[in-house]
């Protein structure tokens, strides 16, 4: 594990002591993030993605939508049968059928949903709320009677009246439904709303509560770790954040935030690039290159007092130390980088150079960085050599 020095803490959070009481991560890359428009995994990608997940320490896996087709069916089965000490889940309709596949799947549990604002009432299922329920906890029957542990979810939950998300969730609880689900469908909470939904269901059923954020107003991690604060246990991921639309909170995120503000290290954190280039290329979704955690400018440097920092003592410019998720530090020579700076690169290097050298070696980064041509080290070591 990485030792306490390789980050800094958030000392404000000593001063509010909202860590959450207790979590569990449920990734949701190969069902969620699979919906992602273009995006199919294959059979060994989705095997080599749920054991790297299991590796990391991920409590729960969402394998896949079974229904979906006989190959998704089997390879749930499959990732069911690996022997994980993750446990996993599939995802089923408030359909008998579905309860029936998951149950051939032999998954630890399956995440039942039903959408329940007026709007997916209205122009989805083109039914009452009542009507809607009533199947919904039908299916709920189905599946505890077949043994099955069940996480009861809420499509589109944060828009639906906070009283009638209430009653739906206590009358799940009732029947027997093991977690609670509140699904940001449409991401369409913020930190304060998302701390005073999971607050209200919390308040509302002893049940445990689950958070799925969205990102399309670009805070499904900011919601998550809010509605941790709030009581919520599970907290739902995918891996590089992907999913429809604009995604869903980002794994990497979620889990150096974990660390970073409230010292939460079960998770080997050490691993989160490798599963984020592995995630990439079986999704073909380019990271960007400022993504939080592991985007290729994460730990790269180029402004001039930045790097010369940086070169005395990383911690200056790095929240945490690019080797604990399993990155490296770039230092970028541009039309930024100061004499100093340059310097310090030169001579890790391993060149000496007079004063006049180093003037006439900046003059010319800064020129060929103004062309818009890249300053790679061979390019500055054929500078170098011409100095000489």
């Amino acid at each position: 594990m990485i030792a306490m020095d390789d980050y800094s803490r958030n000392t404000l959070m000593q001063y509010i002591n909202p860590k959450p009481k207790d979590i569990e991560i449920c990734d949701v890359t190969l069902r969620d993030g699979e919906q992602t428009p273009g995006v199919v995994f294959t059979r060994e990608e989705k095997i080599a993605i749920a054991e790297k997940l299991d590796s990391i320490g991920i409590e729960v896996i969402e394998a896949g939508f079974p229904v979906v087709s006989k190959t998704e069916e089997d390879i749930v089965r499959e990732i069911a049968h690996l022997g994980l000490d993750a446990r996993v889940c599939c995802l089923a309709r408030s359909v008998a059928k579905d309860i029936d596949v998951a149950l051939r799947c032999d998954v630890d549990f399956v995440s039942v949903f039903i959408a329940t604002s007026d709007l997916h009432l209205k122009y989805k299922y083109h039914k009452t709320f009542e009507e809607a329920e009533s199947c919904a906890l039908d299916v709920l029957d189905y599946a505890k009677d077949h043994g099955l542990t069940v996480r009861f979810a809420a499509e589109d939950a944060t828009r639906t009246d906070v009283n009638v998300l209430k009653s739906i969730f206590r009358a799940a609880e009732e029947h027997g439904a093991d977690y609670v689900s509140i699904a940001d469908t449409v991401g369409i909470l913020n930190p304060s709303t998302a701390h005073y939904l999971v607050s209200e269901i919390k308040n509302t059923v002893k049940t445990k509560v689950c958070i799925h954020c969205h990102n399309d107003l670009g805070m499904a991690v900011a919601n998550t770790v809010s509605g941790a604060e709030a009581g919520a246990f599970q907290l739902h991921t995918t891996v590089n954040g992907i999913g429809e639309r604009c995604g869903n909170a980002s794994l990497e995120e979620l889990l150096v935030s974990l660390r970073v503000q409230y010292g939460i290290e079960r998770y080997d954190v050490s691993q989160l690039s490798e599963l984020s280039k592995m995630v990439e290329q079986y999704s073909g979704i380019p990271i960007p290159r400022i993504k939080p955690i592991v985007g290729c400018n994460a730990f790269a440097h180029e402004s001039g007092i930045h790097v010369a920092a940086v070169l005395e003592n990383p911690m200056t410019y790095e929240l945490y130390a690019p080797e604990m998720v399993g990155c490296k530090r770039e230092i970028i020579i541009g039309k930024h980088t100061g004499s100093k700076a340059l310097k310090g690169v030169v001579q890790k290097m391993g060149y000496d150079l007079s004063r006049d050298q180093m003037c006439t070696l900046l003059d010319r980064v800064k020129k060929c960085s103004e062309a818009k041509r890249k300053v790679t080290c061979e390019r500055l070591t054929e500078f170098i050599r011409e100095l000489e």
